[in-house]
């Protein structure tokens, strides 16, 4: 199945950052860290075959920067979530902006030491299976990832919302591992990785497309 980590990425230091391990096995470890030093720590020690993060990791076409004012807002994977019909902040607002800055910021870290980084967002990822998104409340959205199989501290009733929002992360990054996904958006501008073929085929009949009027699936 090989080695996943799963961050669910707070915009700023302060605030805290779900971190999830998943190995061969359906056991998940799970943390709360904060400072960039602890998000590559934990990182580096996992020793990761992927590394699947809840922030935006790149800006849309023809935005100089993320505070550039003048460029888009959106992204093309950004549109096809409308398209979906999935509900998501655009990458331009507000604290967002905050958020893909240390995004970008981690992406080039991790990847600069040989690990690959994929953009998730639990969100969709919890649409798409069938599982409450976490404004339902945390026991709703855990008992949701303990029906897709995942063990370990999953099974703990105090996990927060930043903790299982990283589980949700690693169930995507084990998806990529495993093939079972759809890329969305540009590969010139960014991907967004959405768990599983099927669920998604379903997610287009459903909205009234066609299966392959989306983007093809990216080759892992």
């Amino acid at each position: 199945m090989g080695r996943v980590v799963g961050l669910d990425l707070a915009g700023s230091p302060h605030r805290s950052t779900g971190f999830c391990f998943l190995g061969s096995g359906p056991a998940a470890k799970v943390a709360t860290l904060h400072s960039d030093e602890e998000i590559l720590r934990a990182t580096r020690e996992a020793r990761p075959d992927v590394v699947s993060i809840d922030a935006p990791l790149s800006i849309p076409l023809g935005r100089r920067t993320i505070e550039d004012r003048s460029g888009p807002h959106l992204r093309a994977a950004d549109r096809e979530l409308l398209r979906l019909g999935i509900r998501f902040f655009p990458i331009t607002l507000g604290p967002m902006r905050m958020l893909t800055t240390r995004g970008l910021w981690l992406r080039q870290a991790l990847e600069a030491e040989g690990m690959r980084t994929i953009e998730s967002y639990p969100g969709a990822a919890q649409d798409l299976l069938g599982i409450p998104r976490k404004q339902a409340g945390t026991e709703p959205l855990r008992r949701g990832l303990l029906r897709l199989g995942i063990t370990g501290d999953l099974r703990r009733s105090d996990l927060s919302h930043d903790e299982l929002d990283g589980v949700t992360c690693a169930v995507v990054g084990r998806a990529f591992l495993a093939g079972d996904f759809l890329a969305i958006g540009r590969p010139d501008e960014g991907l967004m990785i959405l768990p599983s073929r099927a669920a998604c085929r379903a997610r287009y009949r459903a909205r009234g497309l066609r299966p392959d009027d989306g983007p093809p699936p990216l080759r892992r």
